[in-house]
Parts: structure tokens; sequence; C-alpha cells
């Protein structure tokens, strides 16, 4: 038996007549009565008792009609999970974070569980280089990232920009240039593997002005307490310090310098991505604005 004529026994069962059977299923009486005699030379039993135009079900037939109700249902439930899966609605959703934080990324989680509470979330943070290799090995979907990023085989969705701020102890409201900033010791936000790290050295390159590095970290709250001990003091993204900034540190604005820090999100180029993601994706766009110019 096969699910067609699974409905066509729960219909001769619930109506107990095949005119009616046949009617409620849109079809005409003699095919409806040839699939029943089919169904009960197929299963070898007896599985309605005749009386005249009405049926009475035989106890076969009791139970057929119960396991047929059973497996109708359940086969109506997948249909609409498989729905709703496809839409976006369930499934499972796996973003890289960068370790240097992107402070929307809470409120964008938070929309986004609103819009779709069924959908199973799964965070990795970790630095842009590894998120990206994870993207590659499809171990996540998503990555929110920091360039400059070797991007071969990933598509690049541009979310923003922000400059860099010098934070330190002294609580001073006044600008600072990157050639008074070479005169300071250095806490740089991590070692390989982070984008911010290439933008500092490379803007004090060109400027041709010393970079006096004292210590590398690449855990954000570490640098930050590194910092507020009187170590030395540091470079970051300005949201970075909005996230992990203490109490008695200070940001000043960087001048003359080109640190500025690109935010973005990235997938695997030329492979599927499921409903949760290509939503997660939407959803950003409309939060940000963003049109199809913000693609690389």
């Amino acid at each position: 038996m096969d699910l067609r004529q699974m409905r066509y026994f729960i219909a001769i069962a619930e109506e107990k007549n095949i005119t009616a059977a046949a009617h409620r299923l849109h079809m005409s009486q003699p095919p409806l009565s040839l699939q029943l005699k089919q169904m009960e030379e197929e299963l070898g039993v007896m599985l309605v008792e005749r009386y005249g135009k009405k049926f009475e079900l035989t106890d076969k037939g009791e139970l057929l009609y119960r396991h047929a109700l059973n497996i109708i249902h359940s086969f109506e439930e997948v249909k609409n999970e498989l729905k709703e899966t496809d839409e976006g609605r369930k499934g499972n959703l796996s973003v890289g974070i960068n370790t240097l934080s992107v402070p929307e990324f809470p409120d964008w989680l938070e929309a986004f569980h609103s819009y779709y509470p069924l959908v199973y979330l799964r965070v990795v943070q970790n630095d842009s280089a590894y998120l990206a290799e994870l993207v590659k090995t499809r171990a996540i979907e998503l990555g929110l990232v920091r360039l400059p990023l070797a991007s071969h085989n990933l598509n690049y969705l541009h979310l923003y920009n922000e400059p860099f701020v010098f934070v330190c102890r002294n609580n001073d409201e006044n600008n600072i240039s990157i050639e008074e900033i070479s005169s300071y010791p250095l806490i740089l936000p991590s070692t390989e593997g982070l984008g911010s790290y290439n933008i500092i050295h490379e803007s004090f390159t060109k400027a041709q002005l010393p970079l006096q590095v004292i210590c590398e970290c690449s855990d954000m709250n570490v640098l930050m307490q590194l910092v507020s001990s009187g170590i030395g003091s540091t470079i970051v993204p300005k949201s970075v310090f909005k996230s992990y900034g203490q109490e008695n540190l200070f940001a000043r604005k960087i001048t003359d310098s080109t640190l500025i820090s690109s935010v973005g999100l990235i997938w695997l180029k030329d492979h599927h991505l499921s409903s949760p993601a290509r939503n997660f994706i939407e959803m950003i766009k409309e939060r940000l604005g963003l049109d199809e110019s913000s693609y690389e």
C-alpha cells in the first residue's frame, strides 16, 4: 500500500459509504471500489463488511485505519517541518564571531531569535583567519570578521568601517597623532590571524615611524587588564574599547593615519546556504541599510 491508498481507505472508513467517500476524494465510485478490492487482495484480509451500500470495518480494517491515520499524520508533520526548515523557521545556524568582537552582534542575535525562535544557534569565537578556515571547511556557515583577510573562495559582505583609537590610562581628551603614539610602549591586539595587527604595522611603516611593541595579546579582556595595570597602552578599533574598556582607561582619537578597521560577513562561495543563514544575512542587510554593492 502507498500513501494514496491509505488516504482512500481513511475516507472509506470514515464515510462508511463508497459513493460518499468517492465524492469526498473528488473521484468516481468505480475506481475507488477497485482500489478497496486491490488493498484487500494485497493484504490478504477482509477490511470491510458490506451491508448494501453501507460499510462497517472489520477488526483488521479497524487496525489498518488506526495505523493509516498515524502514518498520514506523521507524513503531514514531516512535510510541514520540511517547509518550515526550507523557509528558515527551523533548522540550525552556526556563526563565527571575530575575537575583537562586533558590539552589534548580541542585538542581531536577539532579533534573529525573536524572528525565528525554533532555529538552533551555535556561536564560535576566534580570530578572523581561523573563522575563514572554518567557513571553508563548512564547520560554520557564516563568519563575522575583520579585514584584511584573504578571501579566496569566500563571499564577503562589507558591513561598516570604524576608526582605531589609542587607549591609555591618561585622561586626556585631546587627539593624538601616530607620531606621538610611536613613543609609547604598546600592547598590540593579537599576533598573526587578526587583520588589525597588520593594519597597525602597515600604518606605522608607511609613516616611517617605529612601533614600541612590548606585548601581543589576542584576548581583549586580558589586553585591557594589562593596559589598566599600566604596563603599556594599546591601539584597537573603537567598538572594541566600548566592549572591553575598563573604568580607568580612556580612548583618544588618532589623527593623520589610515588606521581604519573594516567589519564584514563571510560565507563559502558557490555553495548552498541554509535558509536560516540566508535569513540572517538579509536581516543584517536590512538593519544596516545595505545593498548589493556591499558584496565583494
